[in-house]
């Protein structure tokens, strides 16, 4: 049976969250310990930290911020421009990139910084995609490898040492590493937190002809390589109060441009606006753990008093979950064409790895939809 969060919205369904004796999620527990950090001596420790890996004049960067073009990382840019470090911008390309994602990602170019992008073999990623929809129920399996490995071998390959990377996302949602109070980004990290649902990159060879020379983009550098730069990760939401709406308003007032009208399965317009298979992969957590972004989001603002949580059930009740037939103005169908899935190929592929627990079906077993496609959760009263 589903539980909730009795603070938040979030259901107990959703991988490593943890709900106390009180029946509060550890996310929300997390959040509550902020009032008690010391966020002047936290910034004084991240200049300090900083200061130990600028490089100055001499010829490298001080550090390499990895980038989408999204609201946070605009802020991550703009935050370092600010404490006067010189950074690298590096870009794992996302797999199937919109206009306004473009457009972001060159503004974000223009706040006066290098940038690097990487863009892997699109036949191979769609074949990734392909087989981590069909595998394990996630579109963006490549990309959630890529977006790490990708700017760690550029800080190898260019011998600047310092990542710095957004939120924990652990620390953010809920998850073990939030317990553990971690504050770098390293390999174990990846391996168990970086998405990538015990389906490992070299599972992938001989698969569908790949072969291990397809597979660079997607391999983390050795530990001789990680130790010969000297190469380390940090957060920076564990040492500036981290925040989305904030985030996207800085952004905003440097030339971020956020999407005409609330984004499909979300309840803001300021984020996840760059790849269109996004749609897919918040869809595919719905069916698998019957919560989608717009629950991610209202629990973030319940959190911080934004919203109370009848507006946050109101929410969750009207946006979450709905199928996917479009996202950011392009058709399921088109989105899909690439991986060479059909619709009704997609739709039995959602049928498989939806939850039978937590979503209504009829006498027979056959999972109930509306005239849309949509399913119907189990016990929504129970909120």
């Amino acid at each position: 049976m589903l539980t909730y969060c009795k603070h938040c919205v979030m259901p107990s369904t959703k991988p490593d969250l943890q709900l106390d004796a009180e029946g509060v999620c550890n996310a929300c527990r997390s959040y509550e310990n902020r009032k008690d950090v010391d966020w002047n001596a936290r910034h004084n420790e991240l200049v300090q930290v900083l200061e130990r890996y600028r490089v100055g004049s001499r010829n490298n960067w001080d550090c390499i911020v990895p980038v989408s073009g999204g609201k946070d990382s605009t802020y991550q840019v703009v935050r370092m421009l600010q404490l006067g470090l010189n950074p690298l911008c590096v870009t794992s390309s996302t797999c199937d990139l919109s206009n306004l994602g473009r457009q972001n990602l060159e503004n974000l170019k223009q706040l006066g910084v290098d940038h690097v992008e990487m863009s892997p073999n699109p036949l191979i990623r769609a074949k990734l995609n392909r087989l981590g929809l069909m595998q394990v129920g996630d579109i963006s399996w490549p990309e959630h490898v890529g977006i790490f490995t990708i700017p760690v071998r550029a800080a190898v390959q260019f011998n600047v040492p310092l990542i710095v990377w957004g939120e924990n996302s652990q620390n953010e949602y809920g998850g073990p590493a939030a317990a553990a109070g971690d504050n770098v980004l390293n390999r174990r990290w990846l391996e168990e937190f970086g998405g990538l649902l015990g389906m490992r990159v070299s599972d992938m060879i001989g698969m569908e002809g790949i072969e291990e020379k397809h597979l660079i983009s997607y391999t983390y550098p050795s530990d001789a390589e990680l130790s010969r730069v000297g190469v380390t990760g940090l957060f920076l939401g564990h040492y500036l109060p981290w925040d989305g709406l904030s985030n996207a308003l800085i952004a905003q007032a440097n030339g971020f441009v956020s999407y005409g009208k609330t984004v499909e399965g979300s309840m803001v317009n300021y984020e996840n606006l760059d790849n269109h298979q996004t749609g897919i992969h918040d869809y595919f957590k719905f069916l698998k753990f019957g919560f989608g972004r717009a629950t991610d989001l209202a629990c973030l603002h319940i959190r911080r008093g934004r919203l109370n949580r009848q507006d946050g059930l109101d929410a969750v009740k009207r946006l979450d979950g709905l199928f996917p037939w479009e996202y950011l103005g392009k058709s399921l169908e088109d989105i899909i064409k690439p991986l060479d899935i059909s619709l009704d190929e997609f739709i039995v592929l959602c049928d498989k790895f939806t939850n039978k627990k937590i979503f209504k079906r009829d006498g027979n077993g056959v999972l109930i939809k509306d005239h849309r496609g949509n399913l119907l959760k189990i016990n929504y009263d129970n909120l």
